[in-house]
């Protein structure tokens, strides 16, 4: 399977903003971004200045980073996102969020969406009661993960739910700690996901 394997804090940093790669690292004080805020390279404390076209770019590179996705599969949801019903960057938004190893991360099931894929491939959840090792698995409204029986005493699991509460469960979440449950109530509407994302960017870049 294809992935990024650059310095994650080194993508924070390019992207301003805080993207949450290291896990428990990025709530502490060896957090790179909050040491260095500026961009990296030689020249990354110079005054940088965007074209629209590199706007756009960027927002996509963030995104794309953000939700640990690459090229190809970006531009399959956003075609996809497109065809449905409703606003396309708002369907693109959506779809990214219910990927299984995003809500892995926001149910505090891994310290990070890269740490929840490889827990995912590893075999450790199962989605109401079935074995999953898709990290791309879209969920949907009423769907139950949890953590297969052998797998409770990972320590890996066991370190990120210690931490869930630190980073708080979004709403349309479901966690039941002591059953090493968790329950999508809803597919989160966009309002809802208060991550700081100009999807409008995006469907503006691909639609050239």
């Amino acid at each position: 399977m294809a992935r990024n394997t650059g310095p994650r804090c080194r993508q924070c940093r390019r992207e301003n903003m805080k993207l949450f790669l290291k896990g428990e690292r990025c709530f502490t004080d060896s957090c790179a971004f909050d040491r260095r805020q500026y961009a990296p390279g030689q020249h990354g404390q110079g005054r940088t200045k965007f074209s629209s076209y590199g706007e756009q770019l960027r927002e996509k590179q963030k995104v794309k980073r953000m939700y640990g996705v690459l090229e190809k599969q970006f531009r399959t949801y956003y075609h996809k996102a497109s065809q449905k019903k409703g606003v396309t960057g708002e369907n693109l938004i959506k779809t990214l969020e219910s990927r299984l190893d995003n809500m892995l991360f926001r149910l505090g099931f891994s310290s990070s969406r890269s740490e929840g894929r490889q827990l995912i491939k590893h075999g450790h959840f199962l989605i109401n009661g079935k074995k999953v090792d898709v990290p791309s698995y879209l969920l949907k409204a009423d769907d139950v993960i949890s953590v297969r029986e052998r797998s409770r005493k990972v320590e890996r699991i066991k370190q990120a739910m210690e931490t869930a509460k630190q980073r708080g469960i979004p709403r349309w979440l479901e966690l039941n700690i002591e059953q090493f449950e968790g329950k999508v109530i809803a597919v989160p509407e966009r309002d809802e996901i208060t991550t700081p994302i100009k999807e409008q960017l995006i469907v503006e870049l691909y639609s050239k």
